[in-house]
């Protein structure tokens, strides 16, 4: 990948570079799905945490679980789910702007003091839309954009995923060798500048 093309990935729609990769393994709990699906969220997880080079975790020390994934079939679930309000300042007006724009899936992340991600929250209505992809697409996707604070605009126009030969779902090769990169102990935790895509694809380059 030319930097051009990594630093579109971390360039949100308002022109603004923003960059962070987690700073502490993830510690994750999923809602709304049976033990089945539960298994193949967190393997999904488990795969991207391996690129990481942090693993995954039962617990974070100071907040008990980091991630929050929540499946559901309608907006208006989550105004009914407790103390949720408490944990995401203003949920009722972004819910009201979800149902609007008739959403389907949703991130937010929190940061700790050197900018590097410490929380996620994904929400993922399962729509007529979503329902038709697989458990294990739908899975790896949600994996790989909570791994990076990827740009808003980052995968509209071509998937992070990819078909592989055998017809498995697998993450794009230059995706999964740009998260390593990302995570490389030299690369910062967090990034403002643009310039930052140039020593990730020095890091690409110096990989392959």
């Amino acid at each position: 990948m030319s930097p051009d093309e990594i630093a579109a990935l971390f360039t949100r729609s308002d022109g603004s570079y923003a960059f962070a990769r987690w700073g502490r393994p993830m510690a994750p709990v999923v809602f709304g799905v049976d033990d089945d699906t539960l298994g193949v969220v967190k393997g999904a997880l488990e795969a991207v945490c391996e690129l990481t080079g942090q693993g995954m975790a039962e617990t974070d020390p100071e907040l008990g679980v980091n991630v929050m994934v929540f499946f559901f079939r309608d907006w208006d679930e989550l105004r009914h789910v407790p103390d949720l309000d408490r944990l995401i300042p203003g949920l009722g007006p972004l819910l009201e702007q979800l149902e609007g724009a008739d959403a389907n899936q949703y991130r937010i992340f929190r940061f700790d003091e050197a900018g590097a991600i410490r929380a996620s929250f994904a929400f993922v209505r399962m729509d007529a839309e979503m329902a038709q992809v697989p458990a294990r697409t739908v899975a790896l996707n949600q994996a790989v954009h909570t791994a990076l604070l990827w740009s808003d605009t980052a995968f509209t126009d071509r998937s992070s995923l990819a078909q592989a030969a055998d017809g498995a779902v697998v993450l794009r090769p230059e995706i999964g060798a740009l998260v390593r990169a990302a995570y490389d102990p030299v690369m910062p935790p967090a990034a403002d500048d643009p310039a930052h895509a140039l020593r990730l694809s020095a890091r690409l380059t110096r990989e392959s």
